[in-house]
C-alpha cells in the first residue's frame, strides 16, 4: 500500500500577514468555503481568495479579492509552494526528481514549478477526483497480526487471518458476497526461535447497498447510536472528543497552564497527564534509544484505568532511609525489536522477582530507573502499579546508555550480581557472579539475543544509601517539566528549543533533514550511523545567522553516541566534533517529539541538540573513561556542551505550593 502523508493545506486554508510574515493554516474554513472566503462574501482570507486574484482560477466573484496586492499574492504562494515542495521531499525516497500526479480540488493551488519535481500531472477531471473516489471506494478490512505457529501449518495460519480480514471488512459494512483478498504479506520473524510469523492481510468489497435503519456505528472503539437530531449528533461528538483524549492524550483534557500534579505530603500522584508528560520527556532524555516511551505511556495507563490513581506514585530520594531496598528493571535489548516486538508486559517483573528470589527479598522499598531515556525512563510506572511500589524520583544514568556497564553505582564498585535476564515467556537467563561489569555485560548480552533481543533486565537492588550517594536525582521531574514545556510550546507556538531551555542547558546543534542511514541489529544493539544535510533556504522556516553547508554525522549504539560537521570528501573523523557522550545529544522533529535511532529515515526533518550530562560522568575519570568516546571508540576526545543544572523536584515545588 501507499504511504500516505498529510498536510494542512487546502482550498480553505486561512491566509495571514503579520509583521511582514505570510503563514498559511494549519486551520482552515473548510466545509464553510462557500460561505467564509473573501471570493463568496465571506471575511476570511483562504487559498482560494488568492489563487483567484492570482488570476489562476475562476472560483466565485474575483472582484472581491482586488484589493490583495501583488506582493501580498507572491508571498502567500510562495509559502504555499514552500508547503508543497517540503511535503513531496518528506515523502520521496531517494534524492532523484520525481513526477507529481495532481488531484482533487487542492490541485489548484499549485500554480508553480516545484523544486526536485520532473512534472506535475493532471488528469481530466482532476478536481473531481475526490467525488469520483468516494463513490467508487470499496470497504476494506486490514489485519496486521504476529502469528506463532504451535504445531498449525502455514495455510492453516493464513486462513485464520484471512477470515479475520473478510470479517472486519464486512462489519465496516462490506457486502459479504463481494469480499474478496487483495493482499497478503508473509514475513517471517528472524529473531525469535518459535517460527512465529507476520500476517498482513487485506480484504476489499463494495459498499453493502442497504443498512438496517436501526444500524449502529462503531467509531474508534465506542458504539455510537445513529443521530435522531442535531442536537443528539453535536452531544454524541462532545462525548466521543472527550473519551477520545482521556485515552489517547490526556493532555488535551486540561489546561497545562494552570494544571498542577498531585502531590501529598511527600508523594506525588501520578495522574494520566503526568504519564503523558512524563513520556514526552523521557523520550527527549533518551538520545535516540532506551526503546519507545510511547508504548510504554499506553501500558502505564492500562495500569491506571485498572488500579485506579493513588496505585503509581514518585518518592524523592532523599526521603528513603539507608537501609532501603530499592529495585531497578528495565527493558534490555536494540530498541529496533522491542519497538516492533511489543512487550509482554512481565519481562521486567519476571527479571525482579527471580533476583529477589535469589537474594531472599520477600519485599522491598521502592523501584528506580536504571535509565532516565525513552521507555526505560518510563517503565518503573508500570512496575510500580504491579508491585504497589513507590518509584525514586532518580535513574542511574541521568539519560539513556547501551550497557550494564553504565550503571552510576557501578563506577564505585557496588554490586551488579545477581543479574537476570528474561523473555516474558517463562525462560530467565542468571549470572550469579563475573568478572567484571564488562563480563556481566557480555553474557547478558548473549543471553539477550538468543532470547529474541528484547527482554527484561533486572540487577541486585540497591540501598537507600547507595541511591542517594550515586543516583542521579529528580530526573523523573526533569522528564516532567521537559514535556510540560513541550507540549505548552506546541499549543502557543513557542520555539521547542527555547522551551526546552527553560527547563535544562541546551545547545541547538543543527537543523537538517536525513538523506542517510545504515542500520544494523548487531550483537544485540541497534548500531549504525545518521547522515543529515542542511536545509535550503527555502525549507527554512525560520531565518539563520549563518548558513551552514556541511553535512551532520551522528553515529549510535541504540543512543546517539557523537555530532560531527563533514564536508564533503572528509571522513568522519576528519570532521568537527560539536558534542559528544556523555554529553546528551537528542534529534526532536517539528512537533518536539524526540525521535529514535529505529525511526531514522530519509528526507525527515530533525533539530539535533546537545545537553550536558551529570557531573559523575564528566567531572570523575571513570566516568569519562566508561562513559565517554574513548568505550565507543570515536577516534576523538570529550567535547563538553556546557555545565550540568541540577533538575528540580516536582515533590519539592508543588508539595511547597500545596502547604503554602
Amino acid at each position: 500500500m501507499p504511504e500516505v502523508f498529510s498536510i494542512a493545506l487546502g482550498g480553505g486554508s486561512r491566509v495571514r500577514y503579520d509583521n511582514g510574515k505570510t503563514t498559511i493554516g494549519p486551520d482552515s474554513v473548510a466545509l464553510r468555503l462557500q460561505q467564509d472566503a473573501l471570493v463568496f462574501g465571506g471575511d476570511v482570507l483562504t487559498t482560494t481568495d488568492i489563487i483567484v486574484a492570482a488570476g489562476q482560477a475562476e472560483i466565485g466573484d474575483s472582484s472581491k479579492v482586488s484589493h490583495i496586492t501583488p506582493d501580498q499574492i507572491k508571498a502567500a504562494k510562495q509559502e504555499i509552494k514552500r508547503h508543497i515542495e517540503r511535503a513531496i521531499d518528506t515523502m520521496k525516497v531517494s534524492s532523484d526528481p520525481v513526477i507529481c500526479l495532481l488531484v482533487g480540488g487542492g490541485a489548484a493551488l499549485v500554480t508553480e514549478d516545484l523544486e526536485e519535481v520532473e512534472q506535475c500531472l493532471r488528469p481530466p477531471h482532476f478536481d473531481a477526483a475526490n467525488a469520483v473516489g468516494a463513490a467508487i471506494a470499496k470497504v476494506s478490512g486490514d489485519v496486521d497480526e504476529i502469528v506463532i505457529p504451535a504445531g498449525r501449518s502455514e495455510a492453516e495460519l493464513l486462513e485464520g487471518v484471512r477470515q479475520k480480514a473478510i470479517q472486519q471488512a464486512i462489519v465496516k459494512g462490506a457486502d459479504p458476497k463481494d469480499v474478496e483478498i487483495v493482499k497478503v504479506e508473509k514475513l517471517p520473524l528472524q529473531y525469535v526461535t518459535n517460527k512465529a510469523t507476520r500476517f498482513v492481510v487485506k480484504a476489499v468489497g463494495s459498499l453493502k447497498a442497504t443498512q438496517s435503519e436501526n444500524s449502529t456505528a462503531e467509531v474508534k472503539g465506542y458504539d455510537v447510536e445513529e443521530a435522531s437530531g442535531p442536537d443528539d449528533e453535536a452531544s454524541k461528538r462532545e462525548v466521543l472528543t472527550e473519551r477520545e483524549g482521556s485515552l489517547a492524550r490526556p493532555s488535551l483534557n486540561v489546561d497545562l497552564n494552570t494544571y498542577r500534579p498531585e502531590v501529598k505530603g511527600d508523594t506525588w500522584i501520578i495522574s494520566p497527564v503526568d504519564v503523558e508528560l512524563i513520556a514526552c520527556g523521557a523520550g527527549i532524555l533518551g538520545t535516540g534509544g532506551g526503546g519507545s516511551s510511547y508504548n510504554v505511556a499506553l501500558q502505564t495507563l492500562a495500569q491506571l484505568q485498572k488500579h485506579g490513581m493513588g496505585r503509581i506514585r514518585v518518592v524523592s530520594p532523599e526521603s528513603l532511609p539507608d537501609d532501603a531496598v530499592v529495585v531497578e528493571g528495565a527493558g534490555y535489548g536494540a530498541p529496533s525489536v522491542s519497538n516492533e516486538r511489543l512487550s509482554s508486559g512481565t519481562e521486567i517483573f519476571d527479571a525482579v522477582d527471580t533476583v529477589n528470589k535469589i537474594m531472599g527479598y520477600s519485599d522491598f522499598t521502592g523501584i528506580i530507573a536504571v535509565e532516565i531515556g525513552g521507555g526505560n525512563g518510563c517503565i518503573t510506572l508500570p512496575s510500580s502499579a504491579h508491585y504497589d511500589r513507590p518509584v525514586v524520583d532518580a535513574d542511574l544514568m541521568g539519560r539513556a546508555y547501551p550497557t550494564i556497564e553504565h550503571t552510576s553505582p557501578y563506577l564505585f564498585g557496588c554490586a551488579a550480581c545477581p543479574c537476570a535476564t528474561a523473555d516474558g515467556k517463562g525462560n530467565t537467563v542468571v549470572a550469579m557472579k563475573t568478572e567484571s561489569y564488562s563480563k556481566l555485560e557480555g553474557l547478558i548480552r548473549t543471553a539477550c539475543v538468543e532470547l529474541g533481543t528484547a527482554t527484561g533486565c533486572a540487577a541486585a537492588p540497591f540501598s537507600g544509601r547507595i541511591i542517594k550517594d550515586y543516583a542521579i536525582p529528580n530526573t523523573v521531574s526533569q522528564a516532567w517539566y521537559l514535556g510540560k514545556a513541550v507540549h505548552l510550546a506546541r499549543q502557543t507556538k513557542v520555539d521547542f528549543i527555547d522551551a526546552i531551555a527553560g527547563i535544562t542547558p541546551v545547545t541547538l546543534l543543527y537543523t537538517g533533514k536525513v538523506v542517510d542511514v545504515t542500520r544494523d541489529v548487531s550483537r544485540g544493539y541497534t548500531i549504525g550511523r545518521c547522515v543529515i544535510e542542511p536545509l535550503s533556504a527555502d525549507e527554512q522556516e525560520e531565518e539563520t545567522s549563518a548558513a551552514e553547508t556541511r553535512n551532520l554525522v551522528v553515529p549510535f549504539q541504540n543512543e546517539y553516541l557523537a555530532a560531527r560537521l563533514v564536508s564533503p570528501g572528509q571522513t568522519d573523523e576528519q570532521g568537527e566534533i560539536l558534542c559528544t557522550v556523555p554529553d546528551l545529544i537528542s534529534m526532536v522533529g517539528s512537533d518536539g517529539e524526540a525521535i529514535g535511532s529505529p525511526e531514522l529515515r530519509y528526507g525527515l526533518r530533525v533539530k539535533v541538540i546537545g545537553m550536558p550530562a551529570s557531573p559523575i560522568w564528566t567531572e570523575t575519570e571513570r566516568g569519562l573513561q566508561v562513559g565517554g568516546p574513548e568505550f565507543f571508540q570515536l577516534g576523538c576526545a570529550y567535547k563538553s556542551i556546557g555545565k550540568y543544572q541540577k533538575p528540580r523536584s516536582v515533590i519539592e515545588e508543588y508539595g511547597k505550593q500545596a502547604s503554602d
